[in-house]
């Protein structure tokens, strides 16, 4: 009996980590030509795959500072890397078959079903072309909006690249910049904490992207239907919720604070609060420096980033609706009533499941990865426990600990990169063997809680 594993065989969640692991290995290798790196000498294959890992999982930590030591042919790798992990390789492939006129195949159907946690394959395909089409406009008109700003910094020809590069990079929510220089590395958008152009288009890049495509596609037809989903009203609030709360409590503590936001005028405290604010929706740029942020903020923003960005976008965390569900689902057990309601719907019992059974692995990821690095690296807990949600939620923002890594801490966070970017459940039906009907059920037991 053949047991060789061929893509026929191989179940959607197989082919999305398979698919993600090749394209990390092959974006190394790209990255370790001498021609990729700024000193002409081949970059370590261990900082390699943490760049490569780091832009394909849309995530933005880096080893080393991507504008001062990677070539531009360096550069168009991570971006590309960056562009293909952010919208998923499926979608891509999906692309190249729409322009080749090719047929979607079942098999393809069903992989991009699983790619953007849809419950069913109708109107797949039909979804795939709005988020091109979505995804490639939106950064087109940053990437002009850019270039607009930066002319007058650095010239038209850098500034069209510059343009382009940051805009896919943070509609991506990647994180990555170019702006960090040999004497000033990963300074990422600090230079531009007060520019309300460049603050306004990165944070719209940003919370586009992180409200996911099925929401934007749902505002787009609100004209001609008249409604939103469920879905698109949850991610919706919560998501304005997060950013205008996150950016209040963010001003409030970092006020007087000199080495932050204490030295601007009261304008740029208010934009500089509501930026620190929207990048934990696994973004990763900052315009202040994170490691000299006071200890409540940045616990803060560990917060933010667990929860981070919704389903179906190019961020991570355990998302805005698993999030909102949790807390519907203690109202409502403080209350003493028997149904979680949202916006006068009632929530299937399994929803509710599946967002503690998430919250519940994510949470054990975390905590496990933190205790590991507590014993390898030599650095403060809670600089080791925002690096560690930092890379589950694909947000990429730092105190400082990324390029001190060990080889052992490379390697874990890359592991953690990866598994938030394909979700814990994906990986857990990856590996899980194949599920046999149960042919009995035991009779229902009852346990004292509380």
């Amino acid at each position: 009996m053949n047991r060789k594993l061929n893509f026929w065989q191989m179940t959607p969640p197989q082919i999305l980590v398979l698919g993600f692991a090749a394209i990390i290995i092959l974006g190394a290798c790209l990255l370790t030509l001498p021609f990729a790196s700024a000193t002409g000498q081949s970059i370590p294959f261990i900082d390699a795959l943490f760049t490569a890992t780091s832009a394909t999982c849309v995530t933005g930590l880096v080893v080393i500072d991507t504008g001062s030591s990677y070539t531009m042919f360096g550069q168009i790798v991570i971006v590309s890397l960056i562009q293909v992990g952010g919208l998923g390789f499926m979608t891509m492939a999906t692309l190249v078959a729409l322009v080749f006129r090719k047929k979607i195949t079942l098999k393809e159907r069903l992989v991009l079903q699983e790619a953007f946690n849809q419950g069913s394959m109708e109107g797949i395909v039909r979804l795939i072309r709005r988020v091109l089409i979505y995804s490639l406009s939106i950064e087109a008109i940053a990437a002009i909006i850019f270039t607009i700003r930066w002319t007058f910094d650095l010239g038209f020809s850098k500034a069209l690249y510059f343009g382009i590069w940051h805009a896919i990079s943070m509609f991506n929510n990647a994180g990555f910049d170019l702006f960090g220089t040999v004497d000033a590395p990963f300074i990422s958008l600090t230079g531009y904490v007060d520019d309300f152009v460049v603050n306004f288009v990165a944070m719209a890049l940003i919370v586009l992207g992180g409200i996911g495509f099925i929401v934007m596609s749902d505002a787009i037809d609100y004209r001609t239907t008249k409604r939103l989903s469920l879905h698109s009203k949850v991610v919706l609030s919560m998501t304005g919720l997060l950013i205008v709360l996150g950016a209040l409590i963010i001003f409030i503590f970092e006020y007087t604070n000199n080495r932050t936001i204490g030295s601007l005028d009261l304008g740029g405290k208010v934009l500089a609060s509501f930026f620190q604010s929207v990048a934990p929706r696994t973004a990763g740029p900052n315009t202040v420096d994170i490691g000299a942020m006071r200890q409540a903020s940045q616990f803060f923003i560990v917060i933010l980033m667990f929860i981070g960005a919704s389903p179906g976008s190019t961020g991570g965390g355990i998302k805005t609706t698993t999030f909102t569900i949790l807390i519907a689902a203690i109202v409502t057990m403080i209350r003493g009533k028997e149904d979680i309601v949202i916006f006068r719907s009632r929530l299937a019992k399994d929803r509710i499941l599946k967002a503690i059974t998430l919250t519940m692995m994510a949470l054990f990821l975390v905590i496990m990865v933190t205790m590991l690095l507590s014993t390898t690296e030599d650095s403060q807990f809670l600089k080791i426990l925002f690096e560690v949600t930092s890379a589950f939620a694909t947000v990429g923002l730092t105190m400082g600990l990324t390029p001190d890594l060990t080889t052992f801490g490379k390697i874990l966070i890359c592991i953690t990169m990866f598994a938030g970017r394909l979700g814990p459940f994906t990986l857990a039906y990856a590996l899980q063997p194949k599920q046999e009907k149960e042919l009995y059920r035991y009779p229902e037991g009852k346990i004292t809680i509380g």
